[in-house]
């Protein structure tokens, strides 16, 4: 499953305010509930992605993961620390590849 941009499905920047999280949420919310869409399973779908873009990025924390991480993240057991600790020695290992291997 490809990658979702909770951004994208929110119609903001990355750069949105909670409150423009938070009323982009709202109007979103109300067109595609499925009190207001019944028996519709494409806007069902399109609520519940709604629904998760603003759990991620309504609380300063989550969004903060999904910022540095994407959706992957989110996920339960997934250790920020570690991913970043990671990085850090994947971007030497590169960075000493790309030294040692333009000098041959």
């Amino acid at each position: 499953m490809p990658e979702r941009d909770y951004y994208n499905i929110l119609g903001l920047q990355r750069s949105a305010s909670r409150d423009e999280i938070r009323k982009a949420y709202r109007k979103l919310a109300r067109k595609y509930h499925p009190d207001i869409n019944p028996g519709n399973k494409e806007a069902e779908e399109k609520f519940k992605d709604v629904s998760v873009a603003y759990e991620a990025l309504s609380d300063p924390e989550k969004r903060k993961i999904y910022d540095e991480f994407g959706e992957a993240g989110l996920a339960s057991g997934f250790d920020a620390e570690k991913a970043r600790s990671y990085q850090q020695c994947f971007g030497r290992v590169q960075r000493f590849q790309l030294q040692y291997g333009r000098s041959q």
